[in-house]
């Protein structure tokens, strides 16, 4: 019989590791991950990973597991997840997972989407196109032959974008069609998916106090750290955050500038994790104080 899983999901910002260790806390429970950036080692202040106080108080899985540079897929992700909820599950305990990457949520949840493999070839092309005309160049052929994925992915998520681009050269199909299809697949787990959201003017309120932290906490020094031994190419250094404070590392852009830039950035990656969670099944949707989901807690429900 499979575990139940308690999903702590929602927006950057939006208090779910807060409400995850207190639960856990309360219920005899660890923290399993569902962040695509805080998997990676010594990317810490930019991930905004929990706080060495939150990690000593309540077991956490799946963060800081991964060298920069080593290749890390949503495959990967659910075969390690996997294997932390059989070791929670093992001592006795519960299981708590908690994060804003709808894709590992999705695997995870409700397996792989049986997708064409990757094509070395055409992907090749698509990155030298991007390499000589922009990614933009990229983003504009998929919004031309998928506008409803186009719409989802920047042109700088270059790496999603050839994706959905692969996917559909091969089948003639959109990958928004296979992610439709996905989203009605069997569970692989009983789960009760809470998704934390605040009201929009708090969410934000919430965003530019936590940039403002990160900046504080020393975000540009960790960067040029980071590029001091070589993590130039790290997958984190393309996400929000880590693309402006190296931005200012290399002169292209002012503290101020940058901090402005990764507030917005920030406030539109929100939009499109509340836009992700909408069209999952099952999610319930609370708001704060989220008393609604302290009092759904009862260890019966398991």
């Amino acid at each position: 019989m499979k575990p139940f899983l308690t999903v702590i999901a929602g927006p950057t910002a939006s208090g779910k590791t807060a409400l995850a260790v207190e639960l856990a806390l309360r219920h005899g429970g660890e923290i399993v991950g569902a962040d695509s950036q805080q998997v990676y080692r010594e990317f810490d202040i930019g991930t905004a990973k929990p706080s060495a106080e939150e990690l000593a108080a309540v077991p956490h899985h799946l963060v800081s597991v991964v060298e920069p540079l080593e290749p890390f897929s949503a495959a990967e992700y659910q075969r390690r997840a996997d294997a932390a909820i059989a070791d929670v599950v093992s001592r006795g305990r519960r299981v708590f997972v908690v994060g804003g990457t709808g894709m590992y949520l999705r695997i995870l949840l409700h397996g792989l989407v049986e997708a064409p493999g990757a094509d070395p070839r055409l992907r090749a092309e698509l990155e030298a196109l991007a390499a000589a005309e922009g990614r933009e160049a990229v983003h504009r052929q998929l919004a031309q032959v998928d506008p409803e994925t186009a719409a989802k992915l920047p042109p700088q998520d270059l790496v999603r974008v050839i994706r959905a681009l692969e996917i559909h050269r091969q089948t003639g199909r959109t990958a928004s069609e296979f992610r439709r299809e996905h989203a009605f697949a069997a569970s692989r787990y009983p789960f009760r998916m809470y998704v934390l959201s605040p009201p929009r003017e708090a969410l934000y309120e919430a965003i530019d106090r936590r940039t403002a932290a990160l900046f504080e906490r020393g975000l540009v020094e960790e960067v040029r750290g980071l590029l001091a031994r070589g993590y130039a190419e790290a997958a984190p250094m393309r996400s929000v955050g880590y693309a402006q404070a190296k931005a200012v590392v290399e002169g292209q852009l002012s503290l101020e500038q940058a901090r402005e830039l990764v507030a917005q950035e920030t406030r539109r990656y929100a939009k499109r994790q509340l836009t992700w969670f909408r069209k999952e099944p099952g999610a319930l949707f609370v708001e704060p104080p989220y008393d609604a989901v302290r009092a759904a807690q009862a260890p019966q429900e398991a």
